[in-house]
């Protein structure tokens, strides 16, 4: 049956033209735009994908440039403590000409003084944007990482970076100084020798800007060879040793142990003291006491103090204060200073391969986010971009379709056109 009303076949082919449109459209739209899924109608869930692991690739490009402002400023610190550690051999060297007496004692200590001026200039300056890691300031928090848990949760991570602390200068602090013995303070200890005995002086509480000093007290039963006002006697504070070391930020037990040896060598060897009869040992907990007396009736109380209020005489300053200390005008002073100049060196070789091992892991850090970067944009593209070479010949194939479905309109329009034949 033929009707004049219902055309069928022009509603079939015009059905098919305007998929046919549809479909040109959306392959009009990728060749255009290069994307498969351009936009949440196009596939919601892919879109979304997409979209997330877009916002992560902008999130470790801002990672990427934390690490390298990170990387770079602690290249400088590398730089200025590697420089520091050559200075500081160069001033050893001099201490060691100075242990001659036939020298000129006077223009060695000269040059000693010119190189540790130097070596102030050298942390001075060695900073980045204006954070110096040389100065006995804060930790560096580098921003490293962007992580996504399975339930969608973003969390950071960071790459701490400790500071060194390798400032030659020195500030007397002012106020009274209150020593409390060991046994009634938190974080001291104490311990008796008794002939040739070893005790370990354990330290906790450890504070930063708390001075621990090494405290003695004892019998010389026959005024034989210790002598406990000879390590005790202080010129700067009534009744203080002057075996201190002042807590730094980030220290521990072992630092502070480190640090009361060290102070301990020091003075030791600057008034001629026998550490065959007392000596210490840095530990992981603090320190462990030695007493080489063979003589039983000489007893040596030892302990460590802690300081409770300021100090009036005493010198906090950076890591390398012992510097101001050195003086080989005097053979004891040469003698005192070479003990010193090894610890000062160990440290500025500390803190330079501390850094380097940062340096290295934030460049190792810095390649793998590059990489998951070029992952994730890999990734992303395989889900929504386009298959130009497809969309190409899909284009003609359904530009040929096009013209065929219009072909097709055309002659089912004139079909009702036959009908008038009938009425002729």
């Amino acid at each position: 049956m033929s009707s004049i009303l219902t055309n069928n076949s022009a509603m079939v082919a015009l059905q098919t033209l305007k998929s046919i449109n549809a479909n040109l459209a959306g392959t009009q739209n990728e060749i255009s735009t290069g994307k498969s899924v351009s936009n949440a109608k196009d596939n919601s869930a892919v879109w979304a994908i997409s979209k997330v692991m877009s916002s992560d690739v902008q999130g470790f490009k801002a990672i990427s440039d934390s690490l390298s402002l990170g990387e770079s400023t602690v290249a400088v610190a590398q730089n200025g403590a590697e420089s520091v550690t050559d200075l500081l051999t160069q001033i050893k060297g001099k201490i060691v000409n100075a242990q001659e007496d036939n020298v000129d004692r006077a223009k060695i200590q000269s040059d000693i003084v010119a190189l540790r001026d130097q070596i102030s200039s050298v942390v001075g300056a060695a900073q980045f944007n204006g954070l110096n890691l040389l100065g006995g300031g804060d930790d560096m928090d580098i921003l490293s990482s962007l992580d996504r848990s399975a339930d969608r949760t973003v969390s950071i991570a960071n790459i701490t970076v400790a500071s060194a602390d390798l400032r030659t200068d020195q500030t007397v602090i002012a106020g009274d100084a209150t020593y409390v013995a060991g046994s009634a303070t938190a974080g001291a200890a104490a311990a008796v020798l008794n002939a040739t005995q070893t005790q370990a002086l354990n330290i906790a509480g450890v504070t930063a800007g708390v001075a621990f000093s090494i405290g003695l007290t004892g019998t010389d039963a026959n005024s034989s060879t210790f002598a406990p006002a000879d390590y005790t006697t202080s010129a700067d504070v009534a009744g203080a040793s002057q075996i201190v070391y002042i807590a730094q930020e980030g220290d521990d037990a072992a630092a502070v142990g480190a640090g009361l040896k060290r102070a301990w060598d020091l003075y030791a060897a600057t008034n001629s003291l026998d550490t065959n009869v007392l000596n210490f040992t840095a530990t992981a907990t603090g320190l462990s006491a030695t007493s080489g007396a063979t003589d039983g009736t000489d007893t040596i109380s030892v302990r460590v103090d802690t300081m409770t209020s300021a100090t009036n005489g005493f010198e906090a300053g950076g890591g390398l204060e012992a510097l101001g200390g050195v003086d080989v005008s005097t053979a004891g002073g040469a003698a005192a200073a070479l003990v010193s100049i090894e610890g000062l060196i160990q440290t500025a070789i500390d803190s330079a391969a501390s850094f380097g091992s940062s340096r290295g892991r934030i460049e190792t850090q810095s390649n793998f986010v590059s990489k998951l970067s070029d992952s994730l944009k890999s990734g992303i593209g395989a889900m929504v971009d386009a298959d130009m070479e497809a969309a190409s010949a899909r284009l003609q194939a359904l530009q040929t379709q096009q013209q065929l479905a219009v072909q097709a309109l055309s002659i089912a329009n004139q079909s009702p056109q036959t009908i008038l034949s009938l009425f002729r």
